[in-house]
């Protein structure tokens, strides 16, 4: 198969991918990425927001967490949209919605105006990271597509990472927004050289090995699998909006802090690289399950950040596992239907996650009350551990 299939229809002028390729795996990753790039550099926003703004903690953590509950709500509007709308039409004015959006927010300066505005901005967002979702199911190997989004958001995170912090000083927060313009245009131009991703005939799940064998059996694991992911999303989230703030608690010089995160998202792309190498070749639990159970460690290390090197290890570790586990969850909450559907309310629960712990952080936290914070955060992940049981289970003997 070749990477670049010629489209013969009139109505198209661009050399299409070939929708199975891994270019176009590569393209629907960044499709699924800009609606939420901004969670990739949060600790960056957070502290910009900190620094360039003067908010405080929780207004500054209540932003990032309007503007991931703004995805929440579009996530799961896109469960209703992606078999009636064409997704293409539908990125473009998404992504021209995130830049307009992302220019008025260099506008604003006070707290409940970029509260509100983000919150906006992550409706549009979260729509368009589940139409991403929802094309994304419609090929073969998703979990593999899903590695190479958690890739692609890593590898770019850690970027921005490095280098966004010190722009701040300045250039001011619209730095932080100018590069998710950057992003958002860079996706627009690749949209038209993707294939059309039709919605697949239904292939429901195989009921042998159900139990009950039933839709509501399949139904109550779906619902285990989107716990999973949200729990987990959480966790980490309620963490990695503050990452850069524990570091200076612990005594760590913001320039170590940065090159640490920038660092640490780069290697966290082996996580999301062995997904695309293993794919489902050694079944799902037993990779999940032990993954689940170094971020456990990995987060309890946390509460050592006074050593660097300890931080150090940590943010690496558990960015290696994050990448890897949820790039798995996500896989697990498409292969439950072939429309594209649940593969939408996986980005669902994954942007409630993600909204959720930055805003429990920001309840918890007071002004530097970690320890609280990292205890919540094992507590969740080991329940993610205990949901994700069952549904893996199923998948792998299907």
């Amino acid at each position: 198969m070749t990477q670049v299939d010629a489209i013969d229809s009139p109505g198209r002028r661009f050399p299409t991918l070939s929708a199975n390729g891994e270019l176009a795996r590569v393209l629907l990753a960044f499709l699924a990425t800009a609606g939420l790039f901004y969670v990739n550099i949060m600790p960056a926003l957070v502290d910009g927001l900190i620094e360039g703004l003067g908010f405080s903690n929780q207004q500054a953590g209540f932003v990032g967490s309007a503007n991931v509950y703004g995805a929440s709500l579009g996530a799961l509007t896109a469960v209703f949209l992606v078999k009636r709308l064409p997704w293409r039409a539908l990125s473009v004015g998404l992504l021209l919605g995130l830049i307009i959006t992302d220019l008025l927010s260099m506008l604003v300066e006070g707290a409940g105006a970029m509260i509100a505005l983000r919150f906006l901005h992550g409706c549009i967002g979260g729509v368009l990271v589940g139409v991403g979702f929802a094309v994304i199911s419609r090929t073969t190997e998703a979990d593999r597509t899903f590695g190479y989004l958690l890739t692609v958001q890593f590898g770019l995170g850690g970027l921005g990472l490095l280098y966004l912090p010190g722009l701040v000083p300045d250039f001011g927060v619209s730095v932080l927004f100018m590069a998710l313009i950057a992003f958002s245009v860079v996706t627009l131009l690749m949209v038209p050289f993707l294939d059309d991703y039709p919605v697949k005939p239904a292939a429901p799940i195989a009921a042998a090995t159900d139990t009950p064998h039933s839709a509501g059996g399949r139904r109550g694991l779906l619902v285990l699998a989107l716990l999973a992911t949200f729990l987990f999303q959480a966790a980490n989230m309620a963490l990695y909006a503050y990452i850069i703030g524990l570091g200076k608690h612990f005594g760590l010089t913001p320039a170590y802090i940065s090159s640490t995160l920038g660092v640490a998202a780069w290697i966290a792309i082996a996580g999301s690289v062995a997904v695309i190498l293993l794919s489902t070749r050694y079944g799902r639990l037993l990779p999940v399950a032990i993954a689940i159970v170094l971020t456990v460690a990995g987060t309890w290390i946390l509460h050592y950040s006074d050593a660097p090197w300890m931080y150090w290890l940590a943010n690496v570790g558990v960015g290696i596992t994050w990448a890897f586990v949820i790039s798995y969850l996500l896989g697990m909450c498409s292969a439950f239907d072939s429309s594209g559907q649940t593969a939408a309310l996986g980005g669902f629960a994954s942007k409630m996650g993600l909204a959720s712990g930055p805003m429990i952080g920001a309840l918890v936290i007071g002004e530097s009350n970690y320890a609280l914070l990292i205890n919540l955060g094992v507590i969740a992940l080991v329940l993610s551990l205990l949901c994700v049981l069952r549904p893996a289970r199923f998948l792998d003997h299907r």
